[in-house]
């Protein structure tokens, strides 16, 4: 698969990631360029290029209309981790129509078997991570739940169309895209599987 739709996309993201604004100023994480590009490209290289291109699609158009997608995501975590700030924002960000609300909570639901399972089989890599549940997040802490949520209610209906099939056809087959995800990731610090950087986090 062509490399550079990845770097597209990361590029774009990064921009607006990059951009997001807080109370406290920039997070350090926002200076963090190569560990973002790790992060977000091992997601990305998982995905078919149908569902690259629509996202990408996506980010084009919002930049278009000056929007930026990852405010939008984490203005929608904050449902969970500051809901009484959250209701005087909530109008003002797009609404997600109910077949596409409904794809999301499945995706979600899959994800969440898939983290369990790659959390079971690799404990020392992904206790560095998130907390898994939304039930667990606090102010300062965002689990894995709420960040998926609140990153899939920024994809267009097409894009999380794509997201729900790829979903449900890794799902038939037996294949943990978040343990692809994971893989993805330690093998871009230099590990040359699963299996070695869980024994290395081991000790």
């Amino acid at each position: 698969m062509d490399e550079k739709i990845f770097l597209d996309i990361v590029e774009l993201e990064w921009e607006m990631f990059s951009d997001v604004s807080s109370m406290g100023g920039k997070a350090s994480c926002q200076e963090d360029f190569m560990t973002f590009k790790i992060m977000r490209a091992s997601q990305a290289e998982a995905w078919s290029i149908e569902l690259l291109q629509s996202y990408y699609n996506d980010l084009l158009h919002a930049k278009s209309q000056n929007k930026n997608l990852m405010t939008e995501k984490y203005a929608r975590m904050m449902e969970s981790t500051f809901p009484e700030e959250y209701t005087r924002i909530a109008n003002f960000l797009p609404v997600v129509d109910k077949k596409t609300l409904d794809q999301i909570e499945r995706i979600i639901d899959i994800n969440l078997k898939w983290k369990i399972e790659t959390a079971e089989k690799y404990p020392n890599l992904t206790r560095r991570g998130r907390e898994i549940f939304t039930k667990e997040d606090s102010m300062n802490s965002t689990s894995f739940e709420t960040y998926l949520r609140g990153e899939l209610r920024t994809y267009s209906s097409n894009t999380i169309q794509l997201y729900y099939d790829m979903t449900l056809d890794c799902s038939k087959r037996g294949e943990n895209i978040e343990e692809v995800y994971l893989e993805n990731t330690v093998k871009k610090y230099g590990y040359e599987s699963l299996e070695k950087a869980e024994k290395y986090y081991a000790q």
